[in-house]
């Protein structure tokens, strides 16, 4: 770990040297009723990438990783890993989230749990909910949706593997019900 402590600004050319990234935003922003400023910095990156990028994270300080959030975009899936670095330190703190766009068809990504073992949980939603699979993962049972839930359905997709034919329309009543 660096002892040093980057700026968001030092942190975005920092990783603009050393990956090929396709953007980097620094959003600013006061929060709270001090209005304290809180960092965040957008990178829409690559799966190939991922685990150096962590790496690197890892390098500066040891991230904390909130979760993987994900979302059908149509023709892709995008993931967003959002990290925080320098948890914890007074008015330091920067969030990070990654983001990689999978094209659906190949819904491949390697699993971060070797880095960070909590990654876990999030990684075995995204598989259960968008059909991503992460490849390397330790355990890759179901924790979300029941066993006997239909092989191929992924509840936050919107295309032909989303749950549409589930669906009932509830403001339909039967006449024998109402």
């Amino acid at each position: 770990m660096s002892e040093k402590i980057l700026t968001a600004e030092e942190l975005a050319e920092e990783i603009k040297k050393r990956f090929e990234v396709k953007d980097i935003t620094i959003d600013k922003k006061a929060v709270g009723v001090k209005k304290r400023e809180r960092v965040n910095l957008w990178i829409k990156g690559r799966r190939e990438i991922l685990k150096d990028f962590v790496k690197y994270l890892m390098e500066l300080d040891y991230p904390h990783l909130a979760i993987i959030s994900g979302s059908d975009l149509g023709n892709t899936v995008e993931l967003i890993y959002h990290f925080s670095i320098y948890y914890g330190r007074k008015y330091q703190e920067i969030a990070i989230n990654f983001s990689i766009e999978l094209p659906k068809n190949d819904l491949t990504v390697p699993t971060i749990c070797d880095l960070i073992p909590g990654a876990l949980v999030t990684e075995r939603e995204k598989q259960e909910m968008l059909g991503i699979k992460i490849e390397g993962i330790p355990d890759d049972r179901r924790i979300f949706l029941p066993e006997d839930f239909p092989e191929g359905v992924y509840p936050w997709r919107r295309d032909e593997t989303g749950p549409d034919k589930m669906i009932r329309d509830l403001y339909e009543v039967r006449e024998d019900e109402g």
